[in-house]
């Protein structure tokens, strides 16, 4: 370690991390890679003596002062399992294919041990890397999260009941386009129960965790009352399952009791659960109970501790039973005859968490003033308000601000942005990044309202940066024009990241798609060049998904998924076995997916059975719907292996054959005294140490696309050498200093 110093860079950084984009070469480098590519010139290389060679030919930063090699003593199988979160959440699997078995089982170890939030693509591709290596018995070490993608059909019936607790910590949401999967693991744990269709008792209900988030309103509606300790697991519940919670509530059996008879205590133990009380129950709760729970809520939401979602559909359904309580009461002479009859709003009124049991959206209009407004926009929007209620705050300052809304306002009307045409919005002057952020950080859908407020931002000077791209984040770009699109400069793309943008229309993917290939194009390894524009080939074209199954970069089935369908019906089932790679099992977890269900619907039966898969394009469970459910009159079909059975490296995956292992990693392939080397950012071809940091230099200019490699020592051990990339969040790669 070096104290003071800048970061150390971990092996692991050549699996977790992809070498930094090289658009040129200089005359140095290539020499160096044409003595590296010269050596398998004959035949396969050992990736020790070539990553040797790339060594000796670009570490040029001198060792920094105070270095301990001391850390660099421990084992192998220590370095890839106490590697650091940051690192391990840039896991990557094509790399990760290469190594051993012990240290692939470390390495997921070490991902449990440290609950690393892995994506779903990650999370699919190493499963199946888990399984082909025998570890998936090893279970109860693994991340809660990895089990979901397993292959059920290894699940033994002697573990099953483990394997279901273990899987029940897990987020199903991760498997939003995996419904077969999602189906089959929920058929697995009741059949491992023996209750694929008996009433749930508790200690069933404490064995299924969040599985029962995808059951079906019926079955949660009879089962045992602890069944509100699952639900509150859920991300959200449908219409059906928020009528069964309601009933369960209703029926006075859960640990809250009848709903005359609830507490603030019991009702706080809900959390979110208990935004989807309806209307109906809340009339029935002792008044003091009620307003107790009401203001905690909203202090919580205030606090940040509450989605706005959940909030505003407590607070609606709260106040409409409070309405049918006060509709009920005759009402006095007086009330009629006065507009504000609670007294003109404050700003210690807005400071009260029953400002709005106090204030009706009607009295809101009578008694809110415009100075108050003016001076206290920001407490009051921090209440919240009902879908009427803003549209009377909307109006008020429609009248305080004829011309439009100042822009230091604008940025505390974040709760009101979607209420905006694009006319009004064009009456708005927004010229700072901060604004933009702001107006765009609701988790509301904001489809016209995105495009119209970037304009006015350009239209100021202002320009699409990485840190705005990242501040507003993936989704937003799925409603700006294409125009505004093709304005980002590319290497703000490139520095932005990874961007999630699998809820875009497909007119959006394509246009940034060819965003993508503006910036990332231009890199010289295939295996980069997919990595970089993984996130963005869902518009990518026929030809480039054609490439890259020639490129064998093995497709994560996530990734598939988000392909544009009317290309994948291009491909045949050779290039879609190619492009999948040891991954082309997963198709049976996702075939009922609309884009994967639409490509095989196009196969005749012998394509169907060289892809390992039945002629049921509908899949042997029936599709999985996120957030709806299943339904329990589909076909139950036991997924259990029986419990005899060996371990071992020959296990299979997910419909694939074992990939070759050609070549041991790093710790296996240098002695242990040069991986101190690696420890230092290794300036690249095209970085300058100059100043004490390695920076890149780069061009915005689309190249032409990588040529297809061939899997030698590109494949193999050609990843060892590339120079160690950044770590995350850093803009330059640290130099040691002598």
């Amino acid at each position: 370690m070096v104290m003071g110093g800048p970061h150390l860079l971990s092996p692991l950084q050549l699996v977790l991390y992809p070498p930094p984009v090289t658009p040129h070469l200089s005359a140095r480098t290539s020499s160096a890679h044409r003595t590296a590519m010269g050596l398998r010139a004959g035949g396969q290389v050992n990736p020790g003596l070539a990553l040797l060679v790339w060594l000796t030919a670009h570490c040029s930063c001198p060792q920094a002062q105070g270095s301990s090699q001391g850390g660099l003593e421990a084992s192998g199988d220590d370095l890839w399992g106490s590697t650091n979160t940051s690192l391990l959440h840039g896991f990557w699997c094509q790399p990760a294919s290469q190594l051993s078995r012990d240290q692939l089982s470390t390495l997921i170890q070490g991902m449990a041990s440290q609950q690393v939030p892995l994506r779903a693509w990650q999370l699919s591709c190493l499963a199946n890397l888990a399984t082909r290596h025998g570890l998936q018995d090893n279970f109860e070490l693994h991340p809660p999260n990895l089990l979901l993608f397993y292959n059920l059909t290894q699940v033994r019936e002697a573990t099953c009941r483990a394997f279901t607790r273990r899987a029940a910590q897990g987020d199903t949401e991760l498997l939003a386009n995996l419904p077969d999967q999602r189906s089959a693991l929920q058929h697995t744990a009741l059949a491992c129960l023996g209750a694929p269709h008996r009433r749930l008792n508790a200690l069933d209900l404490l064995l299924l965790g969040a599985l029962v988030c995808d059951m079906h309103a019926s079955r949660i509606e009879t089962a045992d009352p602890h069944v509100l300790e699952n639900l509150q697991r859920c991300h959200q519940l449908t219409a059906p399952q928020q009528a069964a919670l309601n009933s369960l509530l209703a029926g006075g059996k859960t640990v809250l009791g009848p709903p005359g008879s609830w507490n603030l205590e019991g009702l706080q133990a809900l959390g979110a659960l208990a935004s989807y009380i309806s209307s109906s129950l809340w009339v029935q709760v002792q008044e003091a109970v009620g307003l107790a729970f009401f203001s905690s809520m909203v202090a919580t939401y205030r606090a940040g501790q509450l989605s706005q979602g959940n909030a505003r559909r407590f607070v609606t359904g709260f106040l409409k039973a409070k309405a049918m309580s006060v509709s009920s009461r005759p009402k006095r002479g007086t009330d009629a005859r006065r507009p504000c009859v609670r007294g003109d709003i404050t700003a210690a009124t807005l400071l009260d968490d029953l400002f709005l049991v106090r204030y009706d959206c009607m009295q809101l209009e009578s008694c809110l003033g415009s100075h108050v407004l003016q001076a206290n926009l920001d407490p009051l929007l921090q209440h919240p308000l009902p879908a009427e209620c803003q549209r009377v705050v909307k109006a008020k300052l429609a009248r305080v601000y004829p011309h439009g809304v100042p822009e230091e306002q604008l940025r505390l009307i974040t709760s009101l942005v979607y209420l905006y045409s694009r006319s009004e919005i064009s009456q708005w002057n927004i010229t700072s990044r901060d604004t933009v952020v702001a107006l765009l950080a609701s988790d509301v859908a904001l489809e016209n309202q995105t495009e119209a407020v970037l304009q006015k931002y350009l239209d100021h000077n202002g320009t699409i940066t990485s840190a705005l791209l990242m501040a507003i984040g993936g989704s937003r770009l799925c409603w700006m024009s294409a125009r505004q699109i093709q304005a980002i400069r590319p290497v703000e793309f490139r520095r932005a990241g990874a961007l999630d943008i699998s809820s875009c229309p497909q007119s959006r993917k394509d246009a940034l798609y060819t965003k993508a290939r503006e910036a990332f194009g231009s890199t010289r390894n295939t295996a980069s060049y997919y990595r970089f524009m993984r996130p963005y080939l869902g518009g990518a074209p026929v030809e480039e998904l054609r490439h890259l199954a020639q490129a064998n970069v093995s497709m994560d089935i996530d990734t598939f998924t988000n392909l544009n369908p009317r290309v994948l019906q291009s491909l045949s089932v050779g290039n879609v076995t190619t492009l999948l790679g040891q991954n082309v099992g997963d198709l049976q977890k996702a075939r009922s997916h609309p884009t994967i269900s639409s490509w095989l619907r196009s196969l005749n039966t012998s394509a169907l059975g060289e892809l390992g898969l039945d002629t049921d394009t509908a899949g042997p469970t029936g599709p999985a719907r996120s957030t709806t459910g299943i339904p329990d009159t589909t076909p139950w079909v036991s997924h259990l292996a029986p419990t005899s059975g060996q371990r071992g490296n020959n296990a299979p995956t997910s419909g694939s054959a074992p990939a070759h292992l050609q070549y041991w990693l790093l710790a296996a392939a240098l002695p242990s005294g040069l991986l101190w080397l690696l420890y230092w950012g290794i300036p690249g071809p095209s970085q300058d140490c100059s100043q004490g940091t390695c920076t890149k230099a780069s061009k915005d200019s689309a190249g032409p696309a990588p040529q297809a490699e061939k899997l030698g020592l590109e494949g193999g051990a050609r990843h060892l050498l590339r120079p160690p990339p950044r770590l995350q969040g850093q803009r330059t790669w640290p130099c040691p200093t002598s």
